[in-house]
């Protein structure tokens, strides 16, 4: 069962070369019928590993480094049944709301980003020899979500 919906921005700062930025994730909380509660997150409509663990955190765009998200907002989504919470019958017949199929997708970046930092004069980029192999990453997925 459902125990919990949000939208979480999450906020990472990468330690080697200072770039920031955030991404938002749809978050569910699931009780399992042994009583244990798990955290599902997706991004962009698929599912990805927790962000604030560093093995699994999206790669930086500038030097490849893992880092640990940290919750920078948070926006509950009230789930169905809620005492107080509004409803709205779906009519059995015809296409209740058809427009919602074709909708583009919210991406999980299309927010003001933070304020890019520049390198430190001392710490070069990396060349693409010594950036981390992109493990993981899905074609044309900077952050390396998993599909």
């Amino acid at each position: 069962m459902i125990t919990e919906l949000a939208v979480e921005r999450v906020e990472f700062a990468c330690v080697r070369c200072r770039d920031r930025w955030t991404v938002d994730y749809d978050v569910q909380r699931f009780m399992d019928g042994l009583g244990h509660e798990w955290e599902y997150f997706s991004r962009d409509n698929r599912s990805v590993p927790s962000p604030y663990a560093a093995e699994s955190a999206p790669r930086c765009d500038r030097c490849g480094r893992r880092r640990a998200g940290r919750l920078a907002a948070r926006r509950p989504v009230p789930l169905p049944g809620m005492p107080g919470s509004p409803r709205s019958p779906v009519p059995d017949t015809g296409g209740h709301r058809p427009e919602r199929h074709s909708a583009p997708v919210l991406s999980a970046t299309d927010h003001r980003q933070p304020a890019p930092t520049a390198l430190p004069a001392t710490t070069a980029a990396p060349t693409t020899a010594e950036a981390p192999a992109p493990d993981s990453q899905v074609a044309g997925d900077p952050h390396g979500a998993t599909p």
